[in-house]
């Protein structure tokens, strides 16, 4: 490896003079290959502590566009990159921040298919994903290819993070052996999150990082850290690694990837029975057909974007507000993403309302296929 040039003597002064780091330390950093699952929330902070740090080589994961609404906690982008890929503008940002440090982008989702192949190119993992899915998929392929995992969530004021490596301690699945129903967890846009609060998680996410690439300090791995940023307290739970685990246990029952959005209680993009696209929809109301459009988000929700004609009513004010939808009316319910608007058309369905279906994908796809002009948040 060539020798340090004098820029980078400069720029990581501050490190060069700690004892545990020094020109050893650095040039590890500068050798080390992390690759971080999504450019958002956990992965904005961490790539940029990672990049100022010196880390030589990283990866960024993420499929999505940068959308005005990312831009409250997600601090890679700024307005101008609104529309923009999220790895190209990650990558831009991190190589105005640290030219020495090589982007390696992926523009794609995450899947069973590829993750292997592309997380055993790297020395270690952070995952900054959103949904159980991926993060059952990249904890078991990490267990499978011997990486160390660098975890964190985030809800609310709330936020959690811990090292999973299956050669020294537990993993993901020994932790949370299944997902909670699909029902039970609303996302960042239904449940809401503190725009600071990521920041906080995904910096401890690349401290942790730091910390093992180094060798130094006392690592996460058996040890989960809850943080609650209204009392600004820490709590520490101990992890104990599950015999009886299915992919790291004695007797490991998976050993190669599954349906993890079928294993999540999620159908992976397919429709519903009691499900109708976008698509479809936009030619029923086209041809003069005109069923009740039942906006089951909320009122601030219902102020950014909202299909012309529906009404809005609220999921949790729905059963008791049933006197108010027509029993006879076809009704199409519509929320964010299609979760909620699923309940209430079952909440419907239950209560003898015989013509219900739910708008595949919400409002955000209607946003995506029919009205590109559309807000989306």
């Amino acid at each position: 490896m060539a020798p340090l040039s004098q820029d980078e003597l400069v720029r990581y002064a501050r490190h060069l003079s700690l004892p545990d780091v020094g020109r050893e330390g650095q040039d590890r950093l500068r050798a080390a290959r992390i690759v971080i699952i999504g450019a958002g929330g956990l992965g904005s902070p961490a790539a940029l502590y990672l990049a100022a740090a010196g880390v030589g080589t990283l990866g960024i994961v993420d499929a999505d566009r940068v959308e005005l609404s990312n831009l409250q906690r997600q601090i890679l982008h700024g307005t101008a990159d609104v529309g923009s890929p999220k790895v190209a503008s990650a990558t831009k940002r991190i190589e105005a921040l640290n030219p020495h440090v090589h982007i390696e982008p992926h523009e794609l989702r995450l899947d069973a298919a590829q993750a292997a192949d592309l997380l055993r190119r790297y020395d270690v993992v952070l995952d900054g994903s959103d949904n159980f899915p991926t993060r059952y998929l990249v904890n078991d392929t990490c267990v499978w290819l011997g990486k160390p995992l660098v975890y964190g969530s985030i809800f609310r004021f709330e936020g959690q993070v811990s090292v999973f490596d299956a050669s020294r301690g537990p993993c993901y699945r020994c932790l949370y052996a299944e997902p909670p129903p699909p029902d039970l967890v609303p996302n960042c846009a239904e449940g809401g999150v503190l725009g600071v609060l990521p920041g906080i998680i995904g910096s401890l996410q690349a401290l942790e990082v730091l910390k093992l690439v180094l060798g130094i300090g006392d690592s996460l791995v058996g040890r989960l850290v809850l943080f609650d940023a209204l009392a600004l307290g820490f709590r520490e739970l101990r992890l104990q690694k599950d015999p009886d685990c299915p992919v790291c246990g004695q007797r490991p029952t998976i050993t190669q990837p599954i349906d993890y959005h079928a294993f999540c209680g999620m159908n992976g993009g397919g429709l519903d029975q009691g499900d109708v696209t976008p698509e479809k929809l936009a030619r029923e109301l086209a041809a003069g057909e005109c069923p009740l459009l039942l906006d089951v988000r909320q009122p601030w929700e219902w102020e950014i974007a909202r299909i012309e004609g529906s009404r809005l009513v609220p999921l949790g004010d729905l059963a008791t507000r049933l006197r108010e939808v027509d029993t006879r009316a076809p009704i199409v319910t519509i929320c964010h993403h299609g979760l909620r608007s699923a309940q209430a058309r079952d909440l419907l369905t239950a209560a003898g309302y015989t013509r219900v279906r739910s708008l595949a994908g919400g409002i955000d796809d209607w946003a995506r296929v029919v009205e590109p002009g559309m807000a989306r948040y």
